[in-house]
């Protein structure tokens, strides 16, 4: 006889208290397996796939896409046709639920439920599988050219059907401009229609001024984030140019040579980490209810990496015992998860210092905001060619705009500057690294 078990939302650690739906990846009447993954969400911090610890036939989902759920609500229910007793054995071990952790039930046992599962399809195949969600189609529809789930959720709220627009990304792809472009659009029409009738304006979220979007997800995130660090860190900036024209020199004898391609943020880490271990107090947090300040004895290095979700900082663990090579590989994994909106929480959590290259913008200084709760950020602006004092004489060299900004409460100025000078030192002459080995 089958038994029915009731799945709930996972807690997902980090503190987060609750989660959106963004695509259900199982319909009513599916047969899963042990971890396999059932639904996406999106938390404040990251996109996520689901994977449920029970195998068998799905019977119910709870929530259509686009809803927000508490954690300990129920996803999804799941008929698993054995006794209880060898139920229990077959979901023993399936107590981690973030896709990439892994529950270690071993295959066999996967294999056994997935033969079990079909014995009770029958018992449930005449349940009635839900309507797709709206702006998402069925099953045997043509896929919607757009990957950003939130580009998905700005269409969905505003009532938009995105099979109606033409994307003006590479092969079609619908981009955020053009949703954004066809509710200005829409929001023109009806007002010109309101206007010609006399009718009172509706209630919108885009208006003929602009588009109204909810702070939530990441965004929602960062705008609590930044206000927060405004509030509580009393911030303080300086900044100085330096010669980086031996740096890149530098760069480029390494990828000369045979190896993986060493990337500039890279160099600029073990630069950031070599100057943290000489300025530990910016390696820190304030603890303001212990009147405490927490100094770090391992740097997690930050670093912002923008989004069609919006800015994320992304955590490289123990950056300063990881060498160049290492280093660009990260960046590289991280930056391209964080494209494709698979970052895990504890990819986006911990950070103890963070490094800011707004250069790619194609600006020279900035005066950012603190990641909080740390204590400090290094900016880089963009390396160019400029006429700089070169050894007595006028010169055209590599130039770069470095700014720390720093929590005023962990050093002094004196500090902050020395941290930064040292900086320079490395970006203008890189054999001052070798002091540290």
């Amino acid at each position: 006889m089958a038994q029915v078990l009731e799945f709930k939302l996972p807690d997902l650690g980090e503190g987060l208290t609750e989660a959106e739906i963004v695509r259900w990846l199982v319909q009513v009447g599916d047969v899963v397996a042990i971890d396999q993954p059932v639904v996406e969400v999106e938390t404040a911090k990251a996109m996520v796939e689901v994977p449920c610890p029970y195998g068998g036939v799905v019977t119910a989902r709870y929530g259509e896409e686009g809803t927000e759920l508490p954690v300990g609500a129920p996803l999804l229910t799941v008929a698993v046709g054995a006794p209880a007793a060898d139920t229990a054995a077959a979901t023993e071990g399936s107590g981690n639920v973030l896709v990439g952790y892994g529950t270690g039930a071993p295959p066999a046992r996967r294999r056994r439920v997935r033969r079990m599962a079909a014995d009770v399809v029958t018992s449930v195949a005449d349940a009635p599988a839900p309507a797709p969600a709206a702006g998402t189609g069925g099953r045997g529809d043509a896929p919607v050219p757009v990957i950003s789930p939130l580009v998905r959720r700005l269409a969905r709220e505003n009532g938009l059907e995105l099979r109606e627009l033409t994307g003006s990304g590479r092969d079609g792809l619908i981009l955020r401009a053009d949703v954004e472009k066809a509710l200005r659009a829409a929001a023109a029409q009806e007002a010109i229609a309101q206007e010609a009738t006399l009718l009172p304006p509706a209630t919108v979220h885009a208006t003929p001024d602009g588009t109204r979007i909810p702070l939530r997800g990441i965004r929602g995130a960062v705008a609590d984030k930044l206000s927060r660090s405004r509030r509580e860190i009393p911030d303080a900036t300086c900044w100085v140019d330096a010669d980086a024209t031996e740096l890149m020199r530098a760069r480029a004898a390494m990828n000369a040579a045979v190896g993986p391609r060493i990337s500039v943020l890279a160099l600029l880490a073990r630069i950031c980490t070599a100057a943290l271990a000489r300025f530990p107090e910016l390696n820190a947090s304030v603890d303001m209810e212990a009147r405490e300040i927490v100094r770090f004895d391992r740097v997690h290095l930050g670093f912002a990496a923008q989004t069609e979700r919006g800015l994320v900082v992304p955590v490289v663990r123990d950056a300063g015992a990881r060498d160049a090579e290492v280093l660009s590989a990260e960046f590289a994994r991280l930056t391209e998860a964080a494209r494709t909106g698979t970052l895990t929480p504890g990819d986006l959590t911990g950070g103890t210092f963070t490094l800011n290259n707004y250069g790619v913008f194609g600006v020279d200084g900035s005066t950012p905001i603190i990641n909080h709760p740390e204590a400090a950020m290094l900016g880089v602006g963009r390396i160019v060619p400029k006429p700089w004092v070169h050894e007595g004489e006028l010169a055209v060299r590599q130039v770069v705009q470095l700014s720390l900004t720093f929590d005023h409460r962990v050093c002094d100025g004196g500090a902050a500057g020395g941290f930064l000078r040292y900086v320079a030192d490395c970006v203008e002459q890189p054999a001052v690294l070798l002091r540290n080995v």
